[in-house]
């Protein structure tokens, strides 16, 4: 019953770690992830940045893993290339090794205290980010107090004959070691705590120096599993399995030296947990400084292992909208933006060749731009269900609003392939229909008005893709070319029509394309007030709108 007792208690520690981990990834993603992922973006191209990001990030987490699971979810969504990505893996394995040197003092009194300080953060603060540091905090301090507990746990197992018996024997087999260690380390999520527990092991004499090696070889291989199992497609698994091949290729240079290495750790004169400690060390530190140079050639290999898988033949199949990056609000939102640009890019397609299809009676071109709009709208309905999803996680307010631009974004995207597929289309079809003809100067108005509205186009995706302040100036600006346009043309055609008195409906159909394209960019032209709104121009621009409207009544 004792030994039940035991195991309960381990199992709930283990569990107690791996919230605490839990915590401070979230607090730490939901806080500062929007702004962490452009600071990837933009400072991780050097290999010296991103191998300091990895150490830093990890000592920050308190775990490899979690650096690990986070650095893959940023790879695999284009946020963080895989040249980079491996170097921050390398960075986050010798930052795991920093917090294990920490860790291997005494530090179980500081729990308290985190706890403590990161409940009175939480409960009082009402700003976002500051929620989510007094998280980070409590996750930390849960942290420690469950790895001091696990090795409290522990201490009586270590006594017992038949662990000593067991150990013993694996000492004997290294390999048979290091695999055991590495299964250990992926039920526990965490090396830290693993290496930890071998420390103590090899301090009370259980476990012999090169056993105590061998466990720790396990360790770093056990490390990476999590991330590489969690990991759903084939790209997104090519970074924790680079960072896999390079611990893999370090365990099978070290096993067959494990007693040159033991003898020369014991030459140091080292205590046997700071062997194991320093071993833990040495070995991810030259493991990086092997493979921070030839990281490329790694990549271009892990590329040929794991390609792209082909696209799904049916376009309406959102392909980023990865359920399991829900835990983090920026990564999710990333993916929801470019599920919306996958529209966006339909969007234009429709577009592109609308005067053609009135020009030259396309029927075969305006049947396919109408098929689309069942597409967009079923990537629409997916992308709408992952933000819903994602507002059962607390954000901050950075991403709430992201999240409300991305809302916005997709159902005016979803108007225009409406306004392009079953209006525009159900035109060209008539006209077709009825041999209507426009003239010249009809098509050629056409043109103009269509190249203003694709000019919005692109406006539209810097507005959305970068919060461009001028892009969204520019776009809304263009309200009034278009309206101005609009009725220019108009008042030609209708002068048109007075002289030939008879075009067989034509005029009308041609009237309401122009109608149309108006409302197309009236749509884009939405996007363009929440950024305005948060640089605090829009107020200027209604306060002029009442004062034109109060002048003209």
């Amino acid at each position: 019953m004792k030994g039940t007792l035991i195991l309960l208690d381990i199992a709930g520690y283990v569990a107690l770690l791996l919230w605490g981990t839990h915590m401070v990834t979230s607090g730490v993603l939901r806080g500062y992830g929007s702004a962490l992922r452009r600071w990837l973006g933009r400072y991780l191209s050097h290999r010296t940045a991103a191998f300091c990001f990895g150490l830093g990030m990890t000592a920050l987490l308190q775990s490899s893993t979690a650096t690990g699971m986070m650095a893959t979810s940023f790879a695999a969504n284009g946020f963080l290339g895989l040249v980079p990505g491996l170097v921050v893996m390398l960075g986050a394995n010798v930052g795991t090794t920093l917090v294990v040197q920490l860790l291997s003092f005494d530090v179980a009194l500081v729990a308290p205290v985190l706890v403590l300080l990161g409940f009175m953060v939480y409960r009082r603060s009402d700003d976002a980010r500051f929620e989510n540091l007094g998280r980070c905090a409590i996750g930390l301090g849960l942290m420690l107090l469950a790895l001091h507990m696990l090795v409290v746990s522990m201490a009586p197992v270590e006594d017992t004959a038949l662990l000593r018996t067991a150990l013993h024997s694996l000492a004997s087999e290294p390999v048979m070691a290091m695999l055991v260690a590495a299964l250990l380390t992926w039920a526990c999520h965490s090396s830290v705590a693993v290496v930890l527990l071998i420390v103590s092991l090899a301090t009370t004499n259980v476990v012999d120096a090169q056993g105590a090696l061998a466990l720790v070889l396990g360790a770093n291989l056990g490390g990476t599993l999590p991330a590489l199992l969690d990991a759903s497609t084939p790209v997104a698994r090519r970074l924790p399995l680079g960072n896999l091949l390079v611990r893999a290729f370090g365990c099978v240079i070290c096993l067959p030296l494990l007693h040159p290495i033991t003898a020369l750790l014991a030459h140091l004169g080292d205590s046997p947990a700071r062997m194991v400690v320093n071993f833990h060390t040495a070995f991810n530190l030259v493991l990086a400084l092997l493979f921070i140079l030839p990281v490329e050639r790694l990549a271009q290999l892990l590329v040929r292992l794991l390609p792209e898988p082909p696209k799904p033949a049916d376009a309406g199949v959102p392909l980023y909208l990865d359920e399991g990056a829900l835990d983090a609000a920026n990564v999710a939102l990333a993916n929801a933006a470019r599920e919306a640009m996958r529209m966006a890019d339909m969007v234009e397609n429709m577009l592109k060749g609308l005067v053609e299809v009135f020009g030259k009676d396309d029927r075969a071109r305006a049947a396919a731009v109408g098929g689309k709009d069942a597409v967009l709208d079923r990537l629409g309905v997916a992308i709408r269900e992952y933000l819903a999803e994602l507002a059962n996680e607390a954000l901050n307010d950075e991403d709430g609003e992201r999240s409300q631009e991305i809302l916005g974004f997709v159902i005016n995207i979803e108007h225009v392939g409406d306004i392009t597929a079953n209006n525009l289309m159900e035109f060209a079809a008539k006209k077709a229909e009825r041999g209507q003809d426009f003239s010249a100067d009809d098509i050629q108005d056409l043109a103009r008005m269509h190249g203003q509205v694709m000019e919005s186009l692109q406006l539209a995706w810097a507005v959305f893709l970068r919060s461009d302040v001028r892009a969204a100036q520019q776009l809304v600006a263009r309200k009034e070319v278009l309206w101005r346009l609009e009725n220019e043309i108009s008042e030609r055609h209708i002068r048109a029509l007075r002289e030939r008195r008879d075009d067989g409906g034509a005029g009308d159909v041609y009237l309401r394309i122009l109608r149309d394209l108006k409302r197309i960019h009236s749509h884009l032209a939405a996007l363009a007030y929440p950024v305005l709104e948060r640089a605090g121009l829009l107020q200027g621009r209604l306060r002029d709108a009442a004062q034109a409207g109060t002048a003209s009544g």
